[in-house]
């Protein structure tokens, strides 16, 4: 599928991986409607071909609106990517007690519950458009992480969020076939994001050491990288595909 003058939304699109994905698919000729909290949006790099619209993605309404946004542009809505998330450290017993429930709550509402309420109201304004070739609308693409295969020690609500993107992939593919929309998931390793930032440099290169090859972190522009060839490519559907160098995490 072409990005040329189709219409895309991009969930944490100020930053990380969602501001890559933002910055490729605008240059691939998309305009874009890029997702994200008011205080992210307030410090992002603006770009043409780019629209910023505040939004919870665990609010419907809030995101209908950004999906009206996209389909306002007059261009056919044929992209959505899921890059909106946040993690936290927590064991399921610590030595302060039990894991916090609303946190888990937190991370499952946004990482998972996000990505689902997205995809659902997404993926009705792409069934909308005129088929392409092979009756093919659209694509959607969401992202998990490896943690969601092997989660580490004080991941256990990053990795069951991340688990549930993985699982929602084949159901969801199945569920869309008929409208011609694709569902493909990316599972990210240890990525270079502003996350890391304020990491020390020694301990970054602990992180790189561990990966088999290329021994560095991920970059976010790799990631933007491969969500266009998912785009471009019809035939990538309902697959989780690892982007992580070979690493395969460790207990801790």
């Amino acid at each position: 599928m072409d990005t040329t003058d189709v219409a895309a939304i991009v969930t944490g699109g100020a930053s990380g991986l969602g501001g890559a994905a933002v910055r490729r698919l605008a240059a691939d000729g998309a305009h874009v409607i890029a997702i994200d909290l008011p205080k992210a949006i307030d410090t992002a790099e603006k770009l043409e071909r780019v629209d910023y619209i505040p939004a919870d993605v665990t609010d419907g309404d809030q995101v209908q609106a950004a999906v009206e946004a996209a389909v306002g542009t007059g261009l056919p809505l044929r992209i959505a990517v899921n890059c909106a998330g946040i993690g936290t450290a927590g064991r399921l017993l610590g030595k302060k007690g039990p894991h916090d429930l609303a946190v888990f709550n937190q991370v499952v509402g946004v990482n998972l519950v996000g990505t689902f309420n997205v995809m659902r109201l997404a993926s009705a304004a792409i069934a909308q458009t005129e088929p392409l070739d092979d009756g093919a609308r659209g694509v959607v693409v969401n992202t998990a992480s490896v943690a969601a295969f092997e989660g580490q020690i004080g991941q256990i609500a990053y990795a069951a969020s991340k688990g549930g993107v993985v699982g929602m992939t084949v159901p969801a593919a199945r569920d869309l076939a008929q409208y011609g929309i694709r569902v493909m998931t990316v599972a990210p390793g240890i990525i270079d994001t502003p996350m890391l930032a304020g990491v020390e440099e020694s301990f970054r290169a602990k992180l790189a050491e561990g990966v088999p090859f290329p021994q560095r972190l991920g970059r976010p522009d790799e990631y933007a990288q491969l969500v266009a060839m998912i785009v471009e490519h019809d035939y990538l559907n309902g697959e989780v595909i690892r982007f992580d160098g070979a690493l395969r995490m460790q207990p801790r």
